[in-house]
């Protein structure tokens, strides 16, 4: 962790499992500008990881036969998707990401095509409507056609899952998420944020936006309605690994309902790379180390990563508080930074111990 605070990122905090016994650390500071260190038990923006949490309620929802996975999205939400589009799509195709509906993030914050932190400021405070930012992303032009076997990661599913949480259960889908997945696996410090700011010991969180703000802005505080129930979530890595650990021991959902979550596919993630996902669940294979499960997810200048493996024994979270810390070439293709390298040595040392093998990155 020293090497991942010495390689750039101002702060990263973690806790690893393994078989009955947790570490907890910390390196570096919450405040650039203060000096302020980072703590293990700090509350943190996790981003995509929400997904998992969101993919449970919906699982949920299945077992208790309101929703089918292989059913038409446009059944539960013709004003959304409506006609052939929704005729297509079913439930299950949302969650793994192969509807073909593409990411509303570049429409909703247009400076990034530049890359600018233009739209990031305009819209700390603004208030999105899920329907809105689920409208930029069914206008945009498709990534493919419902149900390909190469699917393409996108934020504007897991808005729609929201959406059918709530038509199907009357309740809001954060209060539902909360009630019957937050609080079934004992979370202390996890919830979706009341407004723009986080409650409990946090840390500052910087963006840099790819070297183009420099030095790297906080915006730790933020309205985070432009993301919903597909990256809201706050919490501390002490909850996600216990939800992780419940979610796999069967639970939070039923073991028929985490099989359909394991069952995995190609997509592409947001960084390019092609990543086995299943209904909320990336699958990472290490050799020699073992199979494991989770969700890594970034919000402006938050990351984290939260993995376990497959018997459940040996868990890592990590958090860090600086993102998009690569600078581009004069072609704009980000260049490889010390930070990754360091990283991944953290990575493999966490999941792996002393057997850590060598090897290229095997994390998203």
């Amino acid at each position: 962790m020293d090497g991942v605070h010495r390689a750039g990122i101002p702060g990263v905090y973690a806790e690893v499992r393994d078989a009955g016994r947790t570490w907890r650390g910390a390196s570096g500071v919450a405040d650039v500008t203060t000096g302020r260190p980072v703590t293990p038990d700090m509350r943190q923006r996790v981003g995509s990881i929400t997904k998992t949490f969101t993919a449970a309620a919906v699982m949920q929802q299945v077992e208790q036969g309101r929703i089918r996975l292989d059913a038409p999205i446009g059944d539960h939400l013709p004003q959304l998707v409506p006609g052939e589009r929704g005729r297509k799509i079913t439930v299950r195709m949302l969650l793994n990401n192969t509807s073909g509906i593409p990411d509303y993030i570049p429409y909703a914050f247009p400076s990034l095509r530049t890359p600018s932190p233009e739209s990031l400021d305009d819209h700390r405070f603004r208030q999105f409507r899920p329907a809105e930012l689920i409208e930029l992303g069914l206008a945009a032009p498709p990534t493919g056609e419902p149900g390909g076997p190469l699917g393409v990661y996108s934020n504007t599913n897991w808005l729609l899952l929201g959406e059918l949480l709530e038509q199907v259960t009357g309740t809001p889908a954060e209060e539902y998420i909360t009630r019957n997945v937050i609080e079934r696996a004992g979370l202390r410090h996890t919830e979706f944020p009341a407004g723009p700011r986080i409650k409990g010991p946090h840390s500052r969180m910087y963006e840099a936006l790819f070297g183009s703000i420099d030095p790297p802005r906080d915006y730790s505080v933020y309205n985070m309605s432009w993301t919903g129930t597909g990256a809201a979530l706050v919490s501390t890595m002490d909850d996600l690994n216990r939800f992780y650990g419940k979610l796999l021991d069967g639970r939070i959902v039923s073991r028929s309902s985490l099989a359909e979550m394991q069952r995995t596919i190609p997509v592409i993630a947001l960084d390019g790379s092609t990543i086995q996902y299943g209904l909320g669940l990336h699958k990472v294979d290490i050799e020699g180390c073992g199979t494991f499960w989770g969700h890594d997810g970034t919000v402006w200048g938050a990351g984290t990563i939260s993995l376990t493996r497959d018997d459940a024994k040996r868990q890592m979270s990590v958090a860090v508080n600086l993102q998009r810390w690569k600078k581009p070439d004069s072609s704009g293709t980000p260049q490889h930074h010390p930070v990754d390298d360091a990283l991944e040595t953290l990575y493999r040392q966490a999941m792996c111990g002393g057997t850590a093998p060598q090897g290229p990155a095997f994390v998203s």
